[in-house]
């Protein structure tokens, strides 16, 4: 049997991490209170120190080593957020750190990571290689491996937030977290079921990357063959031992939620809450407004980390709108006569399409002579007022292919 983590823990890395990380702030949000016709709040550990939870576990975990250990320097693997926390704690603590991110690590963590005076290494695609290449490293060097998820340190560390969570949300009925390896969820898990047993706890994992359903469903850890999500913190490929014991027996449920999900949940909080988020942050928002899960209120919902690429969020936004409904591509054909193109972008005009772009295409074989092809990107105002302007197109003659989101 795997020895889980206790209460006593979770408070006494509390103790450990006063002064050294920052209570974050819960926050109410109105657009998701009304939608779920109940209280929800927001938990932001996006502001916290190195941009996320992390920091709590990793400095939890380096903080309890020995001296003699602490010499001979820590390693970790992180796709970014462990990365940082590791990079961070292991300088507040005195020791040197090494971090290996896969080749594909946006490249803000990357700076942050490296900002914080870690040397940082580059390996593989996934987390799991980058996990597989620091495990050498230690075993070569004697250096310290902090695993970002699967230690009690780090599952204590992170309880911390839920012992936040019932202070300032004393009447809290659910509890919503994004789940990569399951250290949060763990954590958060026990504190709450020991302190509150009646507060639900529930997991969202990305559906590309969803390993603890198979898991629970197999009764152990089960490795996906393959996954791919915007949700890099969350992209992991296989539940560590000790968490999954963790979820198997203290959370109530773990749901999952698409890209289209997430990417609708992040413009939310980008455009009603002011919040910058990154994916794997926004997942346990993504699950309630997709209504992926049933919910008692109040619900607090952890925004677990805002550590996000700009590139990223561009293209992240654009498909937000996409899957929302308020931004088209599509493809429209037309004669190719003097005077086609102003009648087109006339008629999108007045429905009040706003054309971001157009592309005029003749050489496509699949066009008929006298045929011309444009490709146009529009705002517009939701999922009806698309819907209009395209029933107007078609209505006028155009023959108009839509692109779908991704």
């Amino acid at each position: 049997m795997t020895e889980l983590v206790g209460l006593a823990e979770i408070t006494a890395a509390r103790e450990l991490l006063a002064g050294v990380i920052r209570a974050t702030p819960l926050e109410p949000s109105r657009p998701l209170s009304a939608a779920l016709d109940g209280e929800v709040w927001l938990k932001g550990e996006h502001v916290q120190r190195a941009g996320s939870y992390k920091v709590r576990g990793a400095y939890v975990r380096i903080a309890r080593l020995s001296a003699q250990e602490r010499d001979r320097g820590v390693v970790a693997a992180s796709a970014g957020n462990h990365a940082q926390g590791v990079a961070l704690a292991a300088g507040l603590l005195g020791t040197t750190a090494t971090v290996f991110m896969p080749v594909g690590a946006p490249l803000p963590k990357v700076a942050a990571t490296k900002g914080y005076g870690a040397r940082v290494e580059l390996v593989g695609n996934t987390v799991d290689d980058s996990l597989v290449a620091a495990e050498d490293f230690a075993t070569r060097t004697g250096a310290i491996f902090i695993h970002p998820f699967d230690h009690p340190d780090v599952i204590a560390g992170q309880g911390t937030v839920a012992l936040e969570i019932l202070e300032q949300c004393p009447e809290v009925r659910t509890i919503v977290a994004g789940v990569g390896g399951g250290g949060l969820i763990s954590g958060i898990a026990v504190a709450v079921k020991a302190l509150r047993p009646d507060v639900r706890v529930i997991g969202v994992q990305a559906a590309g990357a969803a390993a603890f359903p198979p898991s629970l469903l197999a009764g152990e850890p089960v490795r996906l063959p393959a996954f791919a999500t915007i949700a890099d913190g969350i992209a992991v490929g296989r539940p560590g031992e000790l968490t999954f014991a963790h979820v198997s027996k203290l959370v109530d449920e773990v749901v999952t939620v698409s890209d289209d999900d997430i990417s609708r949940a992040l413009l939310m909080l980008l455009e009603r809450g002011k919040q910058v988020v990154e994916p794997a942050g926004a997942a346990g928002v993504a699950a309630l407004l997709a209504g992926a899960v049933q919910v008692e209120a109040p619900v607090v919902a952890v925004l677990s980390g805002g550590n996000i690429d700009p590139l990223l969020m561009l293209r992240v936004i654009e498909h937000g709108l996409a899957s929302a409904g308020r931004f088209l591509r599509i493809t429209v054909r037309c004669a190719d006569r003097p005077g086609q193109l102003a009648s087109l972008l006339g008629l999108i005009g007045e429905y009040r399409g706003n054309v971001v772009d157009v592309v005029h295409q003749r050489q496509n074989p699949h066009l008929r002579l006298g045929e011309v092809e444009v490709a146009l990107s529009v705002e517009t105002r939701g999922s009806e007022h698309s819907d209009r302007l395209i029933s107007a197109l078609r209505g006028s003659g155009y023959q108009v292919d839509v692109a779908q989101p991704g």
